[in-house]
């Protein structure tokens, strides 16, 4: 199965090969890392691993914990996008199948930032949200969290999940997972831009999604 692994680190050469070593030695296949923020003297980093099923996750985080200067802020299921660019390929999807545009990209949301699922609301009167599609992975929405003020951001719910939202228009996008770190700022930046292109996408073709 595919993990996603959220650590702070030293910003210092050979930090970075040691945590990647260490994710070898407990038996994590590295398959994808990313640079979050760079600070002070620390960095902020997920990875992306393949870890045997039914395998204990303490012998993964127990030998991070062991490293000098480490931080495991979270592990939690994903599932990757499928290519080298998931992102390109969403708008490529989308500038096929416009009439379906928005759907594509609620349904590709949760798999670009690990999220669990993600969903498509409606703005109405009063700022009142109604869901008008739900990826995979959503059970039962029964109610989605006040989602003002209407931007890009991320926030925590009360029952403690984690959301990521990005206006489109008059809906918006809501992306969300459970059991993992909140939405890294540069997690809902990759949500805006990807937005922003599938609606330059559908703009340039003059097609008016539907409601």
């Amino acid at each position: 199965m595919l993990l996603r692994i959220r650590v702070r680190l030293p910003d210092r050469p050979g930090a970075l090969g040691q945590v990647a070593r260490t994710l070898g030695a407990a038996g994590a296949d590295v398959v994808q890392m990313a640079v979050l923020e760079r600070d002070n003297g620390r960095a902020l980093d997920d990875f992306t691993v393949v870890w045997p099923a039914g395998a204990a996750l303490e012998r993964l985080i127990d030998g991070l914990g062991s490293v000098p200067g480490v931080e495991v802020l979270g592990v939690w299921p994903t599932v990757e996008p499928q290519g080298a660019f998931p992102d390109a390929a969403v708008i490529g999807q989308i500038a096929a199948v416009p009439e379906h545009g928005h759907k594509i990209l609620t349904d590709a949301a949760p798999g670009v930032l690990s999220a669990d699922w993600a969903c498509l609301a409606q703005i109405a009167a009063g700022g009142r949200a109604g869901v008008v599609h739900v990826s995979a992975g959503c059970l039962d929405l029964a109610e989605l969290p006040a989602l003002e003020p209407l931007r890009p951001r991320a926030f925590t719910a009360p029952d403690g999940v984690r959301y990521a939202i990005c206006p489109l228009g008059d809906q918006v996008l809501v992306v969300a997972r459970s059991g993992a770190p909140p939405f890294h700022r540069t997690e809902v930046c990759r949500l805006e831009q990807l937005a922003s292109a599938a609606t330059a996408v559908l703009a340039r073709g003059l097609v008016r999604m539907p409601g």
